[in-house]
């Protein structure tokens, strides 16, 4: 069946020190991907930097919007909870999201977001910021009473729907980037090979129509979901007693 060959996953193992269970297997392409995601986003970093010594520059200018824009969207979110700290980690998980989700416009570069590792490792992070910040902004007293709130055999459901906000946000992003992922690959299957299919997809503008949703206009909008999601649930952590 055309689209399973996704599900094919070449690992990288640890036999060789006695490490045979699946835990200790290396997705190689997943692996691969991330770090090339962040080499990226380094040299994309480096012009950046460098454009905002220059008062003049298009670059500043585009950069100083959105810094404006992520920071206004932070202010409104958290309030008089606003934090320096929290605008970074926002403002740096989107951006790397957002790479991982395009950076299939590169060929033969997959996306590390369509690996569930990658996203379930994402939402893990996200919930850790989360809970460490609540824990700050609330005490660890506070924070634990809320789950026993309004009374103690509220527990197991406090506990669940934290693990459930974690497989959420990491399947939704998982499932969106993996069906872009097979949709594009049987297309493509389907035109590969075929003289006649693969000009008629290039003059008509469907592989570049296909690469743009799926590649660009998909990543960017989950990416800024999972954000958005995260945004979210930090606001609710840190939120105050008299701010509720």
């Amino acid at each position: 069946m055309k689209g399973t060959e996704l599900l094919e996953i070449k690992t990288w193992t640890l036999y060789w020190l006695g490490l045979d269970h699946k835990f200790f297997e290396v997705n190689i392409p997943t692996i691969t991907g991330t770090w090339i995601t962040i080499f990226l986003l380094i040299l994309i970093l480096i012009p950046i930097n460098r454009s905002l010594r220059n008062k003049n520059s298009i670059l500043r200018h585009a950069v100083t919007k959105f810094i404006a824009a992520f920071m206004d969207m932070c202010q409104q979110s958290l309030g008089d909870n606003f934090s320096f700290n929290h605008f970074c980690f926002i403002t740096t998980l989107f951006l790397f999201i957002l790479l991982c989700n395009i950076i299939v416009i590169i060929p033969w570069m997959p996306e590390p977001t369509k690996d569930l590792n990658t996203t379930l490792a994402l939402g893990l992070l996200s919930f850790l910021y989360t809970q460490i910040y609540a824990i700050k902004s609330h005490g660890i007293k506070a924070y634990l009473k809320e789950y026993t709130s309004p009374i103690f055999l509220m527990f197991p459901l406090h506990v669940l729907g934290k693990i459930a906000s974690i497989i959420s946000i990491s399947f939704r992003l998982f499932g969106n980037i993996f069906g872009g992922a097979i949709i594009s690959h049987i297309y493509l299957s389907t035109i590969e090979g075929s003289i006649i299919y693969e000009t008629l997809g290039l003059l008509s503008g469907t592989n570049f129509a296909l690469l743009f949703f799926f590649g660009i206009f998909e990543g960017f909008l989950q990416a800024f979901v999972f954000t958005m999601l995260t945004l979210t649930y930090l606001s609710i952590a840190v939120q105050t007693s008299h701010e509720e």
